[in-house]
């Protein structure tokens, strides 16, 4: 497995599993999903998509990686939004009007246990590791926006018959 698969696999798993933490600290710990965290889940599962349709269709590299550096950065910017709100002393989120449209969704309808929005903004939850849920999730959408960025630039290199192999 060359490089380029190597972090494509890493960051489809890393998502995957950052899903399966979250539906974990709903199911188990009883941590209801605001609009904002449905929506940051959202875009874990579209970087994940964009890399396995990279993995599968190579020359939709190019495409693929803006696209998760796209959902990367959107994903960046709605945790950033959510710290924001739990710093405000009154602050919401606006569940009403937000978890209408949210939960309408197609995908809401098909898996309303991972995408379907019951759970306020502003609610504390105890930190993990120090750090709160969204500052978590603002902490991976960085990896994944500079994992995407290095996929972007880093070209392959050709072999050549007359290459050193060490």
């Amino acid at each position: 497995m060359n490089r380029t698969n190597a972090i494509l696999v890493t960051i489809i798993l890393a998502c995957l599993g950052l899903l399966g933490f979250a539906m974990y600290l709903q199911l188990v710990l009883d941590m209801l999903p605001c609009p904002l965290c449905v929506m940051q889940r959202y875009a874990f599962a579209l970087i994940a998509l964009a890399c396995l349709l990279t993995l599968i269709v190579p020359k939709l590299k190019r495409a693929a990686m803006s696209a998760s550096l796209l959902f990367s950065l959107i994903g960046g910017g709605l945790a950033g939004y959510q710290l924001w709100v739990i710093a405000q002393p009154m602050g919401s989120c606006g569940v009403d009007p937000l978890s209408g449209p949210l939960n309408s969704f197609f995908i809401a309808k098909l898996f309303p246990t991972m995408f379907q929005a019951n759970g306020l903004c502003e609610t504390p939850y105890d930190p993990i590791l120090g750090l709160s849920i969204p500052a978590w999730a603002c902490v991976w959408f960085v990896v994944f926006a500079i994992g995407s960025i290095y996929l972007l630039v880093n070209k392959p290199k050709e072999q050549s018959i007359f290459a050193n192999k060490l």
